[in-house]
């Protein structure tokens, strides 16, 4: 059975729910890497939503994208192109989209969805067209 696509925005509102009442502190939610922030300031493309912590600046969704044949830290594609076409890849890959925050370091994993892979329909009539050229 393929892999569906995760969302997870509401276990990110409720982080920032506890955020705002106090239970969870700051710095324990704005803690990005040193990586993911370098992704987020040099490849992240922008959302439409201020920061739910600081609300000092933009997020931006930053994606990775693992797979056979990739680094194993996975790949951070710079650009629309690139991802199109890890995505189209025949090997399958996952990707992951994080909401990141440039100025306060706050992260959250905004989803997680299958891509690439030849589907069975695809390989049989891959095969049948190699039958008919030979």
């Amino acid at each position: 059975m393929p892999e569906a696509r995760v969302e997870y925005r509401l276990v990110r509102d409720a982080v920032v729910r506890e955020v705002r009442r106090g239970r969870v502190g700051v710095d324990d939610v704005c803690d990005a890497h040193p990586e993911l922030l370098r992704a987020a300031r040099n490849v992240g493309r922008p959302l439409a939503d201020d920061c739910p912590i600081c609300g000092e600046a933009r997020t931006v969704q930053v994606t990775y994208v693992f797979g056979a044949g990739l680094p194993a830290g996975g790949r951070c594609p710079g650009s629309a192109a690139e991802l199109q076409r890890l995505q189209r890849r025949s090997q399958p890959v996952l990707c992951y989209d994080v909401e990141v925050c440039p100025a306060c370091a706050w992260h959250h994993l905004l989803r997680r969805y299958p891509a690439g892979g030849r589907t069975a329909g695809a390989g049989a009539s891959d095969r049948a067209r190699s039958r008919t050229r030979g």
